[in-house]
């Protein structure tokens, strides 16, 4: 059997594997739309396939994998094929198997962070490192710089080391070294000297044998250009490289692929300029939209017949993205029949959309008309959850919030986990250092310090100083004894690794370390928990062949695992929805300065609206029956009642593929918009504006109006009013008028100062 971890040769292509009668296409082309086709049958050079939302890009991708196989155009090990997500992986592995008929472990297929660490352990010692180097989180990593933060004397509050890894990170995402940081790229970051941490922060990093993520693919770019035979190998090696998500891809993997693309050329990348939503963390939409000048004579293919949503999603969808100019194009379209308008609702501020929301989704479950599995609320920011979580719990509506803590992230969890890196690794001085004295054996921080500078001094790990300063007086007797028991703990643990199963080995570690006595004794309510998450890591660790397996999957799946059973109805941001799709999608928030948002606007310009704009697309096309947008005239962001004006991409909605509701009711679709006057409604109240409770006017409930953008639909939901007339705002009290735009009014209130309102949200002082 060839090894599939080994580089051949340049040869001839394998014989193909029987295609079935040669009269008839493979019944998986014959299951293809004709853009599907295209893609899968486009086999040599270049290839982009431009793949709307819904549009079946896995199945595309996957059959083309499969397909390169079947007509033995090449053998497992010379197709490199990469996606963002490990769950993205299995799915195209188990597929890929099920239409090959064969094994497909083969295949060089995983995320860009699991394919680089597989070539830089081929290669570690040719950037610095050993083959079982670790790979840290992101916790490890702020721990590490804080350290050398401190070293230099850095104020940590001035300059957090969090903020200052994510520069670093940025960094190595354009795929910058030390090196090609300049003074003027830096600037004042750490007082200046950022650039020089950087340094010492790879340098620690060699020493302590370690990679972060960055480095995975930062470090495969410093050993291809350094190396050309070894760059020559692997683009004779890989005949065919399928790229998923490539909207998404950083500098650094656009470099890295690019690279390993110069060989045989035939390079296919699947993604949507549409969905490119993650610029805040390194994504260059660019690398899309510039593929044919890169690969000159490329097949551009578009999917654009949709299987999830339905016309008027697709309709109102196409018409917002059609704003962007930095796209390729494509229009979406569905051959499915049914379904309403996407509605939009004017509400009076966030309490209320918690309420419509929430009111919505069990008028669903009385109609039977979705299971609440089927039901997602996308906000775009964290914060706008808690109301709806609030009246869920008040209701009794079951949900989950996707993107909570994750298991491998609980203390306990990531406690067990350093035992193991230890044993895996004796060098790794962060997990050393975070298990030295938990439980507490006596080993406090003066004898941690001790050993920091015994480890500086002789250029070696923490727990290699340990093993030296056990036989010396430089430790008290305690500490040297109970250092010493732990040293000699690690080695008789590390000689069992090849001798017991893992889970077993896990089980031995805790129970000897005094781990789980520990929280055996622990009488806090969270402890039965901890402890049945300990039993549930040696569960897991059973399914792996060795403990560096286990390890290293670890650090590359960091996948939410939601423990609860039963129908739960799922609240997310609009970023932790891509690539999924639900019956009924509520969209709520859609205001100015909160969609879009208000950060990226002022920080990206143009560019962070069409970024902004790409995210409600996406937020739509989650739906697969029925979308619902709300926007609420009042909301309170970090603490601070704000007056809010609809988005500008409610205006941009065509038409006729949209309807208008009221909290109570419909109203009916009103034509283009222009304005959004929302619904006045009856109530009365009391309400704390500011420390102060006044007591609000009676309304009467009319509906909601939207205005074409020439004239008035209808003048009667509003009165009218003139510059310097004396009116009343709830929340801003009384004031007058100093300019009228439209629905827009700026008003000179006599304690909160000019602002701009909807005049829907105010009354004539006369009538208070």
């Amino acid at each position: 059997m060839v090894d599939p971890f080994e580089i051949v040769e340049d040869a001839a292509p394998p014989a193909p594997l029987p295609a079935g009668d040669p009269g008839q296409p493979p019944p998986y082309l014959a299951a293809l739309n004709e853009g599907q086709r295209a893609a899968v049958e486009t086999i040599n050079g270049p290839v982009l396939v431009l793949a709307g939302a819904g549009t079946g890009k896995t199945r595309a991708l996957t059959t083309r994998l499969a397909h390169i196989l079947r007509l033995g155009q090449a053998r497992p090990w010379e197709m490199l094929a990469v996606t963002f997500t490990n769950k993205a992986a299995r799915e195209m592995r188990e597929r890929v198997r099920e239409l090959v008929g064969g094994p497909a472990e083969a295949l060089w297929l995983g995320t860009f962070h699991a394919l680089g660490a597989r070539m830089l352990r081929r290669h570690a010692e040719l950037v610095g490192l050993r083959p079982n180097f670790t790979i840290l989180d992101a916790d490890d990593q702020v721990r590490l710089l804080k350290q050398l933060i401190a070293a230099q004397g850095i104020d940590d509050k001035k300059w957090p080391a969090r903020m200052l890894m994510g520069v670093i990170q940025r960094w190595k995402d354009r795929a910058q070294t030390p090196a090609d940081i300049s003074a003027a790229d830096a600037g004042d970051l750490a007082g200046g000297r950022l650039v020089e941490i950087y340094a010492e922060y790879q340098e620690r990093l060699r020493v302590l044998n370690a990679a972060d993520f960055g480095d995975l693919l930062l470090h495969c770019l410093t050993l291809l250009k350094a190396n050309e035979d070894i760059l020559k190998d692997y683009q004779r090696q890989f005949r065919y490289i399928l790229v998923d998500e490539y909207q998404d891809t950083n500098v650094a993997q656009y470099l890295w692929l690019r690279l390993l693309a110069q060989g045989h050329r035939n390079i296919a990348c699947v993604g949507d300029d549409d969905q490119s939503i993650y610029a805040w963390r390194g994504a260059e939409v660019g690398n899309i939209l510039r593929f044919e000048k890169d690969f000159p004579g490329a097949a551009v293919v578009r999917l654009e017949q949709n299987y999830r949503s339905t016309e008027h999603i697709l309709g109102a969808a196409s018409g917002l993205i059609a704003k962007n100019e930095g796209r390729l194009g494509k229009t979406l379209w569905t051959a499915a029949d049914g379904g309403g308008p996407v509605v939009v609702r004017g509400v009076w501020d966030s309490e209320e959309e918690a309420r419509v929301v929430a009111d919505r989704i069990e008028d669903i479950q009385r109609r039977r008309e979705a299971r609440l599995n089927d039901i997602a609320i996308l906000v775009r920011a964290g914060f706008q959850t808690r109301e709806f979580e609030e009246r869920f719990l008040t209701l009794g509506i079951p949900y989950r919030v996707v993107g909570g803590p994750r298991f491998y992230e609980r203390q306990e969890i990531r406690d067990a986990m350093a035992y193991l890196r230890v044993i895996n690794q004796p060098d790794d001085d962060l997990a050393f250092e975070r298990i030295v004295n938990r439980p507490k054996r006596g080993i406090g921080e003066a004898t941690v310090q001790i050993l920091h500078r015994a480890a500086r001094g002789a250029g070696v790990s923490l727990f290699r100083a340990a093993r030296n300063i056990v036989t010396t007086d430089e430790l008290k007797a305690r500490a040297r004894r109970s250092l010493g028991d732990l040293v000699a703990d690690f080695d008789r643990w590390r000689s069992l690794v090849e001798q017991v199963p893992q889970g077993d080995l896990a089980g031995t570690v805790l129970d000897e370390s005094g781990y789980t006595t520990m929280l055996m004794d622990d009488r806090s309510p969270e402890a039965p928990g901890r402890l049945e998450n300990l039993k549930e890591l040696v569960t897991a660790m059973a399914e792996f062949e060795n403990l560096a397996g286990f390890l290293e999957h670890v650090a590359l799946v960091m996948e939410n695992n939601e423990g609860a059973g039963g129908e739960l109805v799922s609240i997310m941001t609009l970023h932790s929805a891509k690539g999924l799709e639900f019956d009924t999608v509520f969209l709520p928030g859609w205001e100015e300065e909160l969609f879009p948002h208000r950060r990226n606007l002022d920080e990206n310009g143009p560019a962070g609206l069409e970024e902004e704009r790409r995210l409600a697309y996406v937020g739509l096309t989650r739906a697969k029956r029925q979308a619902e947008i709300l926007f609420a005239g009042n909301r309170r962001i970090h603490g601070q009642w704000q007056s809010a004006m609809p988005s500008r991409f409610i205006d941009e909605l065509p038409a006729q593929h949209v309807t208008v509701e009221s909290a109570s009711g419909l109203y009916g679709n009103t034509g283009a918009y222009g304005r959004h006057d929302n619904d006045r409604s009856h109530f009365e109240t009391q309400s704390d504006w500011g420390g102060q409770r006044r007591r609000t006017a009676r309304y009467k409930r009319e509906p909601m109006v939207i205005e074409g953008r020439a004239e008035r639909v209808s003048a009667a939901a509003t009165p009218s009013y003139t510059v310097g007339e004396r009116v009343f705002h709830q929340k801003f009290g009384y004031g007058n008028i100093r300019a009228i735009e439209g629905s827009k009014l700026e008003i000179a209130f006599d304690k909160a100062g000019i602002k701009k309102v909807m005049d829907s949200f105010i009354l004539p002082a006369s009538a208070v």
